[in-house]
């Protein structure tokens, strides 16, 4: 019953993080990445707060939005 809990919440933080990135990519130039944590499950993370995405980091995206603005004017 456990499991069935856990991939419950696991998909439940899943999609809430998707949706995050989602929503930032919209706004942003950079490329919103879905990590997931071992402590605090799936979570957007803003390519943008790092010069270079940390390697810790880069190993753990299980998805990415990119960015939607464009500078090109």
């Amino acid at each position: 019953m456990t499991q069935a809990i856990d991939t419950v919440l696991d998909t439940q933080s899943y999609f809430a993080a998707v949706e995050t990135a989602e929503r930032r990519a919209l706004h942003s130039f950079f490329d919103q990445h879905v990590i997931e944590d071992e402590t605090q499950g799936y979570v957007a993370l803003d390519e943008g707060d790092y010069d270079a995405l940390p390697a810790w980091a880069m190993n753990r995206v299980v998805h990415t939005v990119h960015g939607a603005l464009l500078d090109e004017f």
